[in-house]
C-alpha cells in the first residue's frame, strides 16, 4: 500500500481541478499516487453523493491512481477534533508516502480552508509514537511523516514557490475535471440551478490559470505549488539543469 505522493482533498474534484495535471504526470511517470477525500460532497448544490462517488470513479481511472478513500467527514462540516485526525493518521501511516500534496492554506471556499488545517494537523501528529492507531487488521502503525509537504493552488490565487509542467497532461487533467459532469461545463442545467463553479466560463479561465502560470514559467500549461513552512531543501541543480525555459 506504499505510495509515492499522497492527495489530500476537503471534496472530490478538489484534487483534479487542483493538481490534476500532476497528478498524471507523476502517475504516467511510474509513480504511486493516491488520494484522499475528506468529504462526500454532499451539500454541493448539483448532484448527489452517490453520482459524485461515480464521477469519482471514472475521474480516478483517468488520472491511473493507485489508491482513493473517502474519509466521509460532513460535507460544509469538517471539523479539526482528534477522532478526525485519527482518521486521516491511520491513512497516512497506512499508505507512508514521501511527499503530500494538500490544499490552499485560506481559500474562498470554508471546507478548503479548514480542511488544508485539519489534514496539516493530522500529518504533524501522525509522526508521534505515543499517538497510537491501528489498521484494518488491528495491528498497531508506526509512526510516519512525509518528507515534503507542498499546497497546491485552489480558486484564490497564492503565490507559488515552483510551477510544475503540465503541458504534456493538460488533456488528461481536462477530461478527469469533466468526469465530474454534474458539477462543471454543464451546458444545459436542467431541474438543478447553475453555480458558481458549473458555467462554461469557469471552466475556460481554469484554462487560462493554467496557460498563464504555465506562460510564467515558459510552459504551455503549469500548475503551481507552494512549499510548507519552510523553504524547498535542494540537494543539486538537476532540475534547472534538466530546463531551459524561454526568458
Amino acid at each position: 500500500m506504499k505510495l509515492d505522493v499522497l492527495v489530500f482533498a476537503s471534496h472530490p474534484d478538489d484534487a483534479e481541478l487542483g493538481c490534476g495535471g500532476t497528478i498524471a504526470s507523476l502517475t504516467s511517470s511510474g509513480k504511486k499516487v493516491g488520494i484522499i477525500d475528506l468529504t462526500k460532497g454532499e451539500m454541493g448544490t448539483r448532484g448527489t453523493h452517490k453520482t459524485r462517488a461515480q464521477e469519482v470513479k471514472k475521474a480516478s481511472e483517468i488520472l491511473g491512481i493507485s489508491y482513493r478513500k473517502n474519509l466521509d467527514l460532513g460535507d460544509s462540516l469538517l471539523p479539526n477534533t482528534r477522532e478526525n485526525q485519527l482518521k486521516i493518521i491511520e491513512q497516512i501511516r497506512l499508505t507512508q508516502p514521501h511527499i503530500c500534496l494538500v490544499g490552499a492554506p485560506f481559500d474562498r471556499h470554508p471546507d478548503h480552508t479548514k480542511g488544508t488545517s485539519l489534514v496539516l494537523d493530522a500529518l504533524f501528529y501522525s509522526g508521534l509514537k505515543k499517538l497510537e492507531t491501528k489498521d484494518q487488521n488491528d495491528k498497531s502503525q508506526k509512526p510516519w511523516r512525509p518528507s515534503h509537504i507542498l499546497h497546491y493552488m485552489q480558486d484564490r490565487p497564492i503565490e507559488p514557490d515552483f510551477v510544475f509542467d503540465i503541458s504534456e497532461h493538460w488533456e488528461t487533467k481536462k477530461n478527469s475535471m469533466l468526469a465530474f459532469k454534474t458539477q462543471f461545463n454543464v451546458n444545459e442545467p436542467g431541474d438543478e440551478p447553475s453555480t458558481y463553479i458549473s458555467t462554461e466560463n469557469y471552466f475556460k479561465q481554469l484554462e487560462a490559470r493554467a496557460r498563464y502560470f504555465g506562460h510564467l514559467a515558459g510552459f504551455e500549461f503549469g500548475e503551481v505549488f507552494k512549499y510548507y513552512l519552510s523553504p524547498a531543501p535542494l540537494k543539486n541543480f538537476t532540475a534547472f539543469f534538466d530546463s531551459a525555459p524561454p526568458r
